[in-house]
């Protein structure tokens, strides 16, 4: 390739705000759940870069198609890669493309298709825009993307903050994970978290089963929760990390007790079997390998089924935490039994087009 702006490029990130901001000519967009991904096109050649600068272009042959179909012959475009599903976006659908197996993300290509949602310009022809403020950029990729069509979107974009306000509260059915705010005058700064981003946040009282080492066996790394179904199955729904160092060790002392013939009688005894084998049985269990990282160490430590932890979360993912969760508060009031998915607050289903249509 020869663009004015080559890969890899580390995308412009976001920083965790608590409110909507206002200021004169910011202007806010649709936080998408999906994949980062920088399209790069010259000519017939498609590359689509990753947060980690690594390729995925090999992941989403049809969207490599269609992209090259509808976008100009040579630019450079910041966006998410999607995938809609019957209730909105699906993440999971997502993760199953990054598979070592081509037949197996051809056959997911036809099954489960992507999309792509474009949000910025960062070269065009022989241009690179990078230095231009954002205003710049929006207009001239709404110039750029001016003929597209599914499964090539531009995101929707307004400058009134009660307007953004709006599509925080309705579009979250739609799998959407919240609002991002970029200043009219920003440049586009690689790897740095100059955008700003609101995300939905609440909490839950979760049993906390388990725990991950820390990568250096100096504490708890993680907590693994979990939540009763309605046939009283346990089901592990995600964890609770980013413990500093001293209450990492503060934690490994405080649970130990709890880790004394854990595993005798606990609800997720069998899940070395069902790794093996294949069969979870319809429960949701931790182990097994990391998708990201073959590597990663997934191994865990059983708890007595003892304690409550109050956690914070942004949305769930079918019927897990969607990101990891921040431990809040143990609740020593409250009877393991009673974290039970009924707490959870499901927002109500919002057609994509909607979306799209704002």
């Amino acid at each position: 390739m020869d663009l004015p702006v080559n890969p890899p490029v580390s995308p412009m990130l976001a920083k965790l705000v608590r409110e909507l901001p206002v200021a004169p000519g910011m202007a806010y967009e649709p936080k998408w759940d999906g994949f980062r991904g920088i399209v790069f096109r010259d000519g017939d050649d498609v590359e689509l870069g990753s947060r980690n600068e690594r390729p995925l272009t090999r992941y989403f042959p049809e969207l490599v198609a269609s992209l090259r179909g509808a976008l100009p012959g040579r630019c450079v475009i910041d966006g998410e890669i999607v995938i809609a599903g019957p209730h909105g976006l699906d993440f999971d659908a997502l993760l199953q493309r990054i598979h070592p197996a081509d037949s197996r993300v051809q056959l997911l290509a036809e099954q489960t298709p992507s999309s792509f949602v474009a949000f910025d310009l960062l070269a065009i022809d022989d241009r690179d825009l990078r230095s231009l403020p954002f205003r710049r950029r929006r207009s001239e990729l709404e110039e750029a993307l001016a003929g597209c069509g599914a499964p090539v979107h531009l995101t929707p974009m307004t400058t009134s903050v009660d307007v953004a306000g709006d599509w925080f509260r309705r579009f979250e059915g739609a799998g959407l994970d919240g609002v991002v705010a970029k200043p009219a005058e920003l440049g586009y700064v690689e790897g740095k978290r100059v955008m700003l981003k609101v995300k939905h946040e609440r909490t839950a009282d979760c049993v906390v089963a388990g725990f991950r080492w820390h990568k250096d066996r100096a504490g708890v790394g993680s907590l693994l929760l979990g939540l009763y179904d309605d046939a009283g199955t346990l089901h592990h729904v995600g964890v609770a990390t980013s413990f500093p160092a001293t209450k990492r060790r503060e934690l490994a002392e405080e649970l130990a007790p709890l880790a004394r013939d854990a595993l005798e009688g606990h609800p997720w005894q069998g899940w070395a079997e069902a790794s093996a084998t294949g069969d979870d049985g319809g429960q949701r269990l931790p182990g097994g390998v990391s998708r990201w990282n073959a590597k990663a160490n997934m191994s865990w430590e059983p708890l007595r089924i003892e304690r409550v932890a109050e956690v914070s979360y942004d949305n769930l993912q079918g019927d897990r935490f969607r990101h990891a969760t921040h431990l809040v508060r143990w609740r020593p009031d409250r009877h393991p039994a009673s974290c039970t998915y009924a707490q959870l607050d499901r927002p109500v289903p919002e057609e994509l087009g909607q979306v799209f249509g704002a």
